[in-house]
């Protein structure tokens, strides 16, 4: 996915505006893109927003798409689409209104859009902050609103606000932190998701600095922290896809924290365990600026993002499965009443095959419910082996 330096509020706005604006600037042609900014964009073009809302702001037809299960992939979304289609055909046929054709560069953005959304976390309470900020000792060593200790530095002038800032910051002052913590007799303290995330609406709420420094948020630049993780040491303690580690838990191969502020806190959390296993293999606490945190972050939930590529056997499996060739074919071998899949075109990019299967589903779903047959469903792997299986087909396409 691209990187957006805007942060919550430019999201915001971005929703905001989607009620305002009657036409969008036109896509790049070319192979499907992977740009939330973009698909907030398409997430107001095509409609979706006069029926869903995003945390609240948008219709109310439909469910809210910021307040569902979390985090979602690009194939959980995909499917959530393909599922949601014939439902949302019919409340559009109540609005005497036509279904959304997507293009492949609109899918995938679309997609990345709604992935996106997951990370940027309501704002906290900034009173249960204050009293966070009171029980879990913070006030020796740190002053705000003029009151607590002087040995760490005040918090009365933060300008930048988000949990990948405040990570970041608390990771380079990590050894300091904890050799202040030990002089004084304070307990190290660990905080959930939550509890961070009304701390720092505390410290937003009271500062006296108003600075315009952009958040640093998801997505990062998933190539460039690729190369920080690598660079930083990261992969000498965790493994990615089976290289690099095994010293502290793997990366890759499982779900995230299912928002900024819970990996802000898991990173402050776990700090003394990596922070003792460097000083044991005499390896240097590596320094990380905001937006390099923010770019191994984008890194590492990519390789969630994007699953592996599916399994063409399983696709196989699952398309005979669900019914899908009693109407398509694949060589000739099959159904007549829909395309041949062997003859289908431009499946190379994942964002393409959805993008197909949705724009072929709407006039499905038509014939579907002339017939009285029942819409195929799907998971998110399977959704995974279906694409993957639709794909293997292209060599033998002449």
């Amino acid at each position: 996915m691209k990187r957006s330096d805007s942060g919550t509020a430019l999201l915001a706005l971005v929703i905001l505006n989607l009620f305002l604006v009657g036409s969008v600037h036109a896509q790049r042609s070319g192979g499907a893109s992977q740009d939330p900014v973009a698909g907030s964009r398409v997430f107001g073009s095509k409609g979706c927003a006069q029926c869903h809302a995003v945390d609240g702001v948008g219709g109310k037809i439909a469910a809210d798409l910021g307040r569902i299960a979390k985090p979602r992939t690009f194939y959980d979304l995909a499917s959530a689409m393909w599922n949601h289609l014939p439902e949302m055909a019919a409340q559009l046929r109540k609005l005497k209104k036509p279904p959304p054709e997507l293009t492949p560069r609109e899918t995938g953005d679309l997609i990345a859009f709604l992935a996106t959304v997951n990370y940027f976390d309501p704002g906290g309470d900034g009173k249960a902050g204050k009293k966070i900020f009171a029980a879990k000792e913070c006030v020796i060593c740190h002053q705000i609103e003029g009151v607590g200790g002087v040995f760490g530095p005040s918090l009365d002038s933060v300008v930048q606000f988000g949990p990948i800032f405040f990570a970041a910051t608390m990771w380079n002052h990590g050894p300091a932190m904890a050799e202040a913590m030990r002089a004084r007799g304070v307990k190290r303290p660990q905080f959930s998701g939550h509890e961070l995330r009304d701390l720092i609406a505390y410290v937003k709420a009271v500062s006296r600095a108003r600075g315009d420094q952009p958040m640093q948020v998801l997505p990062g630049r998933a190539e460039e922290g690729e190369r920080l993780f690598a660079a930083r040491g990261c992969v000498d303690c965790h493994g990615i896809k089976g290289v690099g580690g095994p010293v502290g838990p793997a990366l890759s191969g499982k779900r995230l924290y299912s928002s900024l502020f819970d990996f802000a806190a898991a990173m402050w959390n776990k700090g003394p365990v990596m922070m003792r296993e460097m000083q044991r293999r005499v390896v240097p606490v590596p320094p990380l600026q905001a937006n390099e945190l923010a770019d191994i972050v984008g890194y590492l939930y990519a390789l969630e993002y994007f699953a592996g590529p599916g399994d063409p056997r399983r696709g196989e499996e699952i398309i005979k499965a669900k019914g899908c060739l009693d109407c398509h074919a694949v060589g000739g071998k099959g159904g007549r009443a829909a395309p041949d899949f062997e003859k289908s075109r431009g499946l190379n990019e994942p964002a393409n095959v959805v993008a197909a299967m949705w724009n072929h589903g709407v006039a499905m779903e038509q014939k579907m419910r002339d017939e009285k047959l029942f819409w195929p469903m799907f998971k998110g792997d399977e959704f995974t082996q279906v694409v993957g299986y639709l794909q293997s087909l292209g060599p033998r396409r002449r």
